[in-house]
């Protein structure tokens, strides 16, 4: 068996994760999971993330298509979007704060409301109780009505059944009991680390164990079983040492295989949470530069840009593009890691790239 290099895993990484366009559904099969995030710059980063993998992807479709979708928003590693039948592998959920008495009261008094009237809107279920405000998530002053949607959301008693203008709709739902013996729980574990590799492969042994770690927020009661699944794992799965790194890939895959042929000449700017750069340890390793997310970094401090898209030509990240849409135009400031490119395949391709995003944001293509 021949043993990968490391531009063998770059390119296996680029091809498994940029596959041929398909329809939406298929892509978020494939994918496993789409990472959320309300930021637009230009567009949402789910949008950004699918344009690439669905066939005459517009910004919002996601949000229009997805009621006919049997996906649902929920949370993984972080939040976002993932096929229904995932579900049985996180729910029922048992958070790992409980709700005092008087919020467990308020909580089943809004979620007896939700299921007497099907798909709710949040401004409909806060006029319709008085329970104040609270500390959010992030600090800020919140309503509790919202703090309890979110809360019986995360507990899979409510599901997302759609947005109105990007406010998540509501809708009560009910998640069949489950096995809970020690066979069906690392079963269940073992699954759900399989997607991980499987979204974010090859990855290095630190950042899967990372991603094992995150998925103590999507299954908080398997952190267990993960850690065992994460022990056979590292034993058991394909891997490589590559100088000080171990690599590991699903079972099955041959990295130096010659179906992952070189990509295209092409540019593509990537999401900030794009399968291919959302691993910084393995972006650097790759690419030979950090990547930072600098959207809540103060501006004075910032070196990329408020929501710098990398960009991806070819087989290499040579910089990022920062995007703004003003007065109906795409604007568009490029930065490199070392020198723009000069050769006039680089410019067309660059060319080419910004007019997909002017068709995809629905703007003029000139």
């Amino acid at each position: 068996m021949s043993v990968p290099t490391l531009d063998e895993l770059r390119r296996y990484a680029l091809a498994r994760s940029l596959f041929a366009p398909t329809s939406l559904a298929k892509a978020i099969e494939r994918l496993g999971f789409v990472q959320a995030d309300p930021i637009r710059a230009p567009a949402r980063a789910q949008d950004l993330t699918l344009r690439h993998r669905v066939k005459a992807y517009q910004a919002g479709d996601l949000e229009r298509l997805y009621p006919k979708l049997v996906i649902d928003e929920d949370c993984l590693v972080n939040y976002g979007f993932l096929p229904r039948r995932t579900l049985a592998l996180l729910h029922p959920r048992q958070p790992r704060n409980t709700w005092d008495d008087a919020t467990q009261t308020k909580a089943q008094e809004l979620l007896s409301y939700v299921q007497a009237r099907g798909i709710c809107h949040p401004r409909d279920i806060s006029s319709a109780f008085s329970h104040g405000r609270t500390q959010g998530y992030w600090g800020n002053d919140a309503k509790l009505s919202t703090h309890l949607l979110d809360g019986l959301h995360y507990r899979g008693l409510l599901r997302v059944a759609g947005r109105d203008n990007g406010t998540r709709l509501y809708q009560a739902v009910q998640h069949p009991t489950r096995d809970e013996s020690p066979g069906a729980r690392q079963s269940r574990a073992q699954a759900l680390l399989n997607l991980v590799l499987q979204k974010y492969a090859p990855l290095p042994s630190q950042s899967l164990g990372y991603l094992v770690t995150l998925l103590g927020y999507g299954a908080p009661d398997l952190k267990a079983e993960c850690r065992a699944a994460l022990k056979a794992a590292r034993a058991e799965l394909p891997q490589v040492q590559l100088g000080t790194v171990s690599w590991y890939w699903p079972d099955g895959d041959k990295p130096s295989a010659s179906k992952y042929r070189p990509q295209p000449e092409r540019v593509r700017f990537l999401a900030p949470f794009d399968p291919v750069v959302w691993d910084r340890r393995r972006f650097e390793l790759f690419w030979g530069w950090s990547y930072k997310f600098e959207a809540y970094t103060p501006p004075a401090k910032r070196k990329l840009g408020h929501y710098a898209l990398p960009l991806l030509y070819g087989e290499q990240i040579i910089g990022w593009a920062n995007l703004r849409v003003e007065k109906g135009q795409l604007k568009a400031e490029m930065g490199y890691v070392k020198k723009e490119p000069r050769s006039t395949g680089y410019r067309d391709a660059l060319q080419q790239e910004l007019a997909a995003m002017r068709l995809f944001l629905g703007l003029d293509p000139t």
